[in-house]
């Protein structure tokens, strides 16, 4: 999946996060985290956010993300979703991890 344009998805609302996602040329994933939980669970933040972009094909880009308190799931449903809106695409591949 190619990033054309930066896009955000979630909200600062409680067992959310907010997640800003724009086109890197290079240089990886990078990952800025602000969380209130970081240091009981800021290393799987992390984990959940680059698996979730490898997933879709994703190999460069810029991710911020403020978490507050959210599930793996829904780490991944706004990962997703900012990507795909990054992309451009409606192309949707959705459905539930194991």
């Amino acid at each position: 999946m190619k990033l054309k344009v930066p896009s955000t998805a979630g909200t600062m609302e409680s067992n959310d996060v907010l997640v800003s996602i724009k086109p890197a040329k290079s240089g990886g994933i990078q990952i800025a985290l602000q969380s209130n939980v970081m240091q009981q669970y800021g290393r799987r933040i992390r984990e959940v956010i680059t698996e979730t972009l490898e997933e879709l094909g994703v190999e460069n880009a810029e991710v911020e993300a403020t978490d507050k308190g959210a599930l793996d799931c829904t780490i991944r449903a706004r990962v997703a979703a900012a990507a795909y809106r990054a992309a451009e695409s409606s192309d949707y591949h959705w459905e539930a991890k194991k």
